[in-house]
């Protein structure tokens, strides 16, 4: 439990500008090749090229290589010292609309990886250069031999102003990357792919070893990113195509050799943060009102069925699956977009972004599976949510899966209501003392017509009672407010399900909860 607990997201923003300490397992950060295995096979560079490598590494057992030397005991603040100099920028002054610049090891990121760039047809590698680094005052401690490695790199376009080149997506440990949107900062992040998450062997984290980085035509609207992954029970060969705007759009094209079978497999995963709002403040005193990432997991079914799941913060980690048939869209969503909502000056969670996934091609038979893992401090990344596949990927063989991933304010809307906000505490009176809670549900987009009739509320509880739904207007937000109690009578898990309907026809997203007894 406690690997699970410690697995380590990756490294976002902080508060503030700067980076904020995901707690990450390094050692599965992105790896080097070695020299035998860098070697670019022969004619014009294409996605085929990645795939290749790909299939011929996943021929051969895994062997990890060992992480650099260069300054292992740095911690976050000496890192933070390390600045790429500008003037290195490639692309710089070219007028492509693009720019880009890599990211130093050491901290977290002790492990080197390789960064080519591909112009036409001609591959060149970004050496490690300790030119390209500002060391601050670490400067003083660098021996004459001592090489810097790459970590990462993070590609720059004008998204808000035409003069301001601004972060689009970053590339940084393991195989975690994330990407803005116009007028956001950075919040939760995607992966490329997630291996055994919350299970009791403990998870296992693959890594982006090798990256190639299109150089873009003048004018270009997008910028294309290879990438090949690697881990102890597969390979995979990745294609990025980065459009910035609003929102941003990144189309994901991967195929997976498996060196083993694989029965516990997190496609186009997404990892974030939640610590409290206002379902469950009990054991967490903070004067902020909310304090998340994202606040809850929407999914668009096969069935056309949407529906929202509000996250939380548990006492012991929780899985939940929610089983479908090539499933049309689904993410984890900051919904909330009023400051009064967080309240905090520095960290700005209404402007973090949300993330949606919408599968090109049938996806078969699965389930969105959202992982919640106990956390006390934002600090840690503590929800994962992704599309586990029902079949194993078979060893010896290729598994391709392609997406659009964006990362817009929110999920995208439709013509019914969606759920604003969840709220919950300890109803008062006799019942308190057997932990019967109240929930208030607001639901926005669904005005109520002047003279016209409220919807019905129709919910469901897995155990326990409930009371009758109550409706009303809520004019705050143009639309309603649900109101119910829910007596657990002794069940220490109940799930509930809540969706307004019209004669029998629903007219709003469906509220799915998980209630534990704390």
């Amino acid at each position: 439990m406690l690997k699970i607990m410690l697995r380590l997201a990756a490294v976002g923003l902080a508060r503030t500008p700067g980076l904020r300490l995901r707690l990450a397992v390094a050692v599965y950060a992105a790896i080097a090749l070695s020299p035998a295995q860098a070697e670019t096979t022969g004619g014009p560079f294409t996605a085929e090229t990645v795939r290749a490598m790909a299939a011929d590494l996943a021929k051969s057992a895994f062997v990890r290589p060992e992480a650099a030397a260069w300054k292992e005991d740095l911690d976050y603040d000496r890192y933070r010292q390390i600045r790429f100099r500008k003037e290195r920028t490639i692309w710089r002054g070219k007028g492509l609309g693009f720019e880009m610049q890599v990211m130093p090891t050491g901290w977290l990121f002790k492990q080197p990886i390789e960064i080519n760039l591909v112009d036409n047809d001609s591959v060149r590698a970004v050496g490690a250069d300790n030119s390209l680094f500002d060391l601050g005052g670490l400067a003083g401690s660098v021996t004459p031999d001592t090489r810097i490695g790459i970590s990462g790199f993070r590609i720059t376009a004008p998204m808000n102003r035409p003069d301001v080149l601004d972060e689009v997506i970053v590339f940084q440990g393991a195989s975690y990357f994330r990407a803005l949107s116009r007028g956001q900062i950075y919040g939760l992040s995607a992966r490329g792919l997630a291996l055994n998450v919350g299970q009791p062997g403990g998870e296992e984290f693959p890594f982006f070893r090798r990256f190639w980085i299109e150089k873009p035509q003048p004018g270009a609207a997008q910028v294309v990113i290879h990438a090949l992954l690697d881990s102890p029970s597969l390979t995979g060969a990745y294609r990025f195509v980065v459009a910035p705007g609003g929102p941003t759009s990144v189309d994901i094209e991967m195929t997976l050799y498996p060196r083993k079978e694989l029965t516990h497999v997190g496609i186009a995963p997404l990892t974030s943060m939640f610590l409290l709002s206002g379902i469950n403040r009990a054991r967490i005193s903070d004067f902020r009102p909310s304090v998340h990432d994202s606040d809850g997991l929407a999914m668009l079914n096969g069935r056309g069925e949407r529906l929202w799941r509000p996250l939380n913060n548990p006492l012991r980690l929780q899985t939940s699956s929610f089983l479908d048939q090539d499933p049309r869209g689904f993410g984890l969503i900051q919904r909330a977009r009023d400051f009064s909502r967080y309240q905090d000056l520095e960290a700005h969670y209404e402007r973090r972004p949300s993330a949606w996934v919408e599968p090109r091609g049938g996806w078969g038979a699965g389930a969105i599976e959202l992982i919640e893992i106990p956390s006390d401090e934002e600090i840690h990344d503590n929800i994962v949510a992704y599309w586990k596949p029902q079949q194993p990927l078979a060893a010896g063989k290729s598994h391709t899966f392609a997406y659009r991933l964006t990362w817009p304010e929110d999920a995208p809307r439709w013509a019914g209501a969606y759920v604003a906000a969840t709220r919950s505490g300890l109803i008062n009176g006799p019942l308190r003392k057997t932990g019967a809670q109240q929930f208030a549900v607001d639901f926005a987009g669904l005005g109520k017509a002047p003279g016209s009739e409220l919807p019905n509320a129709k919910i469901d509880a897995s155990a326990g009672a409930v009371s009758p739904p109550v409706v009303e207007p809520n004019p705050a937000i143009d639309g309603l407010r649900v109101s119910f109690s829910l007596d657990p009578k002794g069940a220490g898990t109940v799930e509930l399900r809540l969706v307004l309907e019209t004669g029998k026809r629903a007219i709003s997203d469906t509220w799915l909860y998980r209630w534990t007894k704390q």
